[in-house]
């Protein structure tokens, strides 16, 4: 942290997401109301899949998971997006900031990798059911979800390598209500015209590369579903839809952020606020409503609910 000894801010002050009492009322209640559900929803899914048996499968063991990062990552930001709606000065210390960036990048690239290891999961039930569960064994799947928060973990030190020790010497605003690195490094006291690209190269391209990946992959799955005898295969693709759905709404802000060459400064902020609270708050809804053993499974776990109440 050499860089923030030699650095003339302390703080970074947020411009938020507007100035007029009326949309800040709005957004209060809007924001709020997708962070309590998007907690409520990630953490009923999670409750759902531990507590009942028939969910313990290699699928809803990544489908729970997924749950357990969006439970994290829209409490990165969105609390204090919130808490700031009515304060005059909104403010994050270079601490605060650092730490946003860190968590924000770590879970999002243990959830890229994690959306891949899905699409593997799915590409191995339509096109090898006979060796799924040999294949697809508690093993792997364990390995899968120690390598996301590796390859996490790698890519947000990589980010914070960038930034840590830039010199930020005057300009201390961010048109916007979180910390994030493109923003962050214009502020910078010196020539970054090559750490963006290297950040572009880094965030954008790799974004950019597996969400082709994955939709490519899934059109694959969904031509060889078409070959296949339709009575089979309207469940598989319900739920290969539920997977292109969620790999839109989680990359298509990412592509937007890191490699867009000059985004709207509104857009850009209706894109993180959509990322921060509105994605987090999709994915289950999106798993629940879309998955009958979902649905019957939570039905069961609130009927123990129920009747551990009644014997109370």
């Amino acid at each position: 942290m050499k860089g923030v000894n030699c650095s003339g801010v302390s703080e970074f002050v947020l411009l938020g997401l507007s100035n007029s009492w009326e949309t800040q009322l709005l957004l209060f209640c809007f924001t709020s109301l997708l962070y309590v559900s998007s907690l409520m929803g990630n953490l009923l899914v999670v409750v759902t899949v531990t507590a009942d048996s028939s969910l313990h499968s290699p699928m809803y063991c990544l489908l729970a998971n997924l749950s357990v990062l969006d439970l994290i990552f829209c409490s990165i930001a969105a609390p204090k997006m919130i808490c700031d709606l009515f304060r005059k000065k909104k403010a994050i210390s270079f601490g605060g900031c650092i730490s946003q960036i860190f968590f924000s990048h770590a879970v999002g690239g243990a959830e890229m990798v994690l959306l891949i290891a899905m699409a593997f999961d799915r590409y191995v039930a339509i096109c090898k059911p006979l060796h799924y569960l040999i294949i697809m064994n508690p093993r792997l799947c364990i390995l899968i979800l120690v390598l996301s928060w590796t390859i996490g973990l790698i890519h947000s030190l990589s980010q914070l390598a960038f930034i840590v020790n830039l010199p930020f010497c005057g300009p201390n605003v961010l048109d916007s209500f979180y910390c994030d690195i493109p923003r962050l490094i214009k502020l910078a006291c010196t020539d970054t015209y090559k750490l963006e690209f290297m950040v572009t190269a880094n965030s954008g391209f790799i974004s950019l590369g597996a969400f082709f990946l994955l939709i490519l992959s899934y059109i694959f799955l969904l031509t060889t579903l078409q070959k296949q005898s339709f009575g089979g295969s309207s469940k598989a693709v319900s739920t290969l839809s539920a997977h292109i759905t969620v790999v839109v709404l989680f990359f298509g802000p990412l592509i937007f952020f890191y490699v867009w060459p000059s985004p709207s400064t509104h857009m850009d902020k209706f894109l993180a606020m959509f990322d921060a609270v509105l994605t987090p708050f999709l994915n289950p809804v999106i798993y629940t409503f879309r998955n009958r053993e979902m649905k019957m499974a939570m039905r069961r776990v609130f009927g123990r609910l129920g009747g551990c109440r009644k014997l109370i």
